[in-house]
């Protein structure tokens, strides 16, 4: 049976069902101030304080932690007295605060964005969006029921020099998009063996937990280092993949047919169970790209590079660069063994070459993803990162999982919502939430377990 406080927070969420836009929040002009709340102060929790702080029409209203350090360490970031909440649903509760920025653990993501939509707020989620694919589902319908603005922070696409990229590369300047290449790379060896800042304490574990699976209280499995751990992240595929694969399908508009992937852990003896290597390689309708993962062996060029018929798009967060190709015949590029190699005599390109280059990742990208956020509020226009669009950002991640852990090709039939013929890797595209965080759920949404 649920508890006097669970029911009256269903029955709060069951109001917003039913109320308009205009009547469960205050609409807000062009000059109103915004009151933000924030589900989680860690790392990127922190930066998300700072930016949204940096803006003037904004107001940092409450936060919501399990962890008594980072609840200090975000009131005192703050420097206003904000409202503490250690459960979050009473923070959602208050009228007077108009949107929820959520930076928790990847396995609250999609819960805490579906209630907040249910209570009349907007949203900002940080990425990966979800913890399995259906719950990017859920969200949708959360979020369109009741009318709200959902940000995710996929931040490179408030970026000015993404944007000019993107542009150029529609418009033909490095040809026909056929390949690109995503690669992270660094050298933890033996793994983490320690817990980051102070570990939570019993007494909060099972708020921590929440909709995941109930296990012993562990130091190791929550702050930062959840990231290691199936019952709460996909490791490296969802942390960093997200980002870069994000660029890719949002330049060409395309989402995987087919996804292979090759995953190990045999050099990681620290904390966690996610893969310390993995592969994978995506089949778009035009195009093909490629995954790498390496945790244990940092040698290597990573970040991002699109392949074009005329040159390759070489892209970070400070900047970018296209290298055009030679316009050299076919017949010269055949190798010569007994004779000089051809001469191709004044050598052209097949493209200009561009570079952009001088940007820094929180000004020119975190604190305009904040900006445009803000502005989407009060304007009702979708946001740089749509909900829709994360969503198959997303999708494309946990394929390539999946597709590792069935160690088989997957492909995906969109049609079908679904992957096809293959029950086994079908059913890790949902998971079941943990009492009584699965009677909340729906009690907003529907929950579809296909």
């Amino acid at each position: 049976m649920a508890s006097p406080d669970r029911r009256a927070f269903l029955k709060t969420l069951a109001a917003a069902s039913v109320a308009t836009a205009a009547s469960s929040r205050r609409v807000l002009g062009a000059n109103d101030r915004v009151r933000v709340g924030f589900i989680g102060i860690g790392l990127i929790g922190k930066r998300h304080l700072l930016d949204f702080q940096a803006q003037s029409d904004c107001e940092i209203a409450g936060i919501s932690e399990v962890s008594d350090e980072r609840m200090d360490d975000g009131v005192t970031a703050a420097g206003n007295s904000p409202a503490r909440f250690p459960d979050f649903r009473k923070m959602l509760e208050q009228p007077d605060i108009d949107a929820i920025v959520v930076s928790t653990p990847d396995h609250w993501h999609a819960l805490m964005t579906i209630l907040a939509c249910a209570a009349g707020k907007d949203v900002y989620v940080e990425k990966p969006l979800t913890h399995v694919h259906r719950e990017g589902e859920w969200m949708l319908d959360a979020a369109t029921t009741h009318k709200r603005i959902v940000q995710v922070g996929t931040q490179q696409r408030s970026g000015r020099h993404y944007q000019r990229a993107r542009t150029l590369i529609r418009d033909g300047q490095i040809g026909d998009v056929r390949g690109a290449s995503i690669g992270a790379f660094r050298n933890i060896t033996p793994g983490f063996t320690t817990p980051v800042g102070s570990p939570l304490s019993p007494a909060q574990w099972d708020m921590w937990l929440g909709p995941a699976p109930k296990v012993p209280f562990d130091p190791a499995r929550s702050l930062y280092h959840f990231r290691w751990f199936n019952d709460y992240s996909g490791g490296q595929t969802t942390n960093l993949l997200a980002h870069e694969i994000d660029i890719v399908q949002w330049v060409t508009g395309e989402i995987p047919a087919r996804v292979a992937a090759f995953a190990q852990r045999r050099s990681l003896t620290g904390y966690g169970e996610t893969p310390d290597v993995l592969d994978a390689i995506f089949e778009y309708p035009t195009f093909l790209a490629s995954w790498s993962s390496r945790e244990v062996a940092a040698g290597g060029k990573g970040g991002l590079e699109i392949y074009g018929t005329k040159g390759t798009l070489s892209i970070n967060r400070r900047g970018f660069e296209i290298t055009p190709d030679k316009a050299l015949t076919p017949e010269s590029q055949i190798p010569r063994f007994t004779q000089p190699q051809a001469e191709e005599g004044l050598v052209t390109y097949r493209t200009e070459a561009v570079r952009d280059e001088g940007y820094d990742q929180v000004r020119d990208q975190f604190q305009p993803h904040v900006r445009n956020f803000l502005d989407a509020i009060k304007s009702r226009q979708p946001p740089a990162s749509d909900l829709a669009s994360a969503h198959q950002t997303s999708l494309a991640c946990h394929l390539a999982n999946i597709a590792a852990r069935v160690g088989r090709v997957v492909r995906w039939d969109a049609a079908a919502n679904a992957i096809a013929g293959d029950p086994e890797a079908n059913a890790l595209l949902t998971k079941t939430y943990r009492a009584p965080w699965d009677r909340e759920l729906a009690s907003v949404v529907k929950v579809s377990r296909a």
